[in-house]
C-alpha cells in the first residue's frame, strides 16, 4: 500500500480545471502531474457542469494521486434552488431568497453521505441553518 505524503482539499467548477491559479499552483507544490489531474477530473464531472465540487486529493510519496470528489456544496446548491447570486449580508433582517421544506429535504437526502450525520432528520436541520445564515426563508409547502 502506497503511503499518503499529504491531502489537499480544493473547490473546482465541475469540467473546467485548468492548470492556471488557484487550481496549479496548489497541486504544483507537490510535484503532481496538474494537466492528469485537470484531464481526469474533467472526464469525471462533465455531466455535473455549473456546479462547483469539492475535490479531496491525497498524494503519495511517489508522486501519484487519487481523488475523491464530494458532493456540492450546500451553499451552493442552496444558491441555486432560490435563484439568487450570495447570501445576504444580514441574513436575520434580510432575506434574498426562499426554498420549500421539500428541497430542503432534496438537498439534505443528497448531501447525507457527506455530513457527518445519518440521520436524514439531523442533515435536514444542518441544510435549514445554512439556509437561514444566508438568509434564504423556509416556505412550507
Amino acid at each position: 500500500m502506497k503511503k499518503v505524503k499529504s491531502i489537499i482539499k480544493i473547490q473546482v467548477p465541475a469540467g473546467k480545471a485548468t492548470p492556471a491559479p488557484p487550481i496549479g499552483p496548489t497541486l504544483g507544490q507537490h510535484g503532481i502531474n496538474i494537466q492528469a489531474f485537470c484531464q481526469k477530473f474533467n472526464e469525471k464531472t462533465r455531466n455535473q457542469m455549473g456546479e462547483i465540487l469539492p475535490v479531496v486529493i491525497k498524494v503519495y510519496e511517489d508522486r501519484s494521486f487519487d481523488f475523491e470528489i464530494k458532493t456540492p456544496a450546500v451553499s451552493s446548491l442552496l444558491k441555486k434552488l432560490a435563484g439568487i447570486e450570495k447570501g445576504s449580508g444580514k441574513p436575520k433582517s434580510k432575506i434574498v431568497g426562499k426554498i420549500k421544506r421539500s428541497q430542503l429535504t432534496e438537498i439534505a437526502k443528497k448531501k447525507l453521505k457527506d455530513l457527518n450525520t445519518d440521520d436524514l432528520e439531523k442533515a435536514v436541520k444542518i441544510v435549514e441553518g445554512t439556509a437561514k445564515s444566508m438568509g434564504i426563508e423556509i416556505v412550507e409547502d
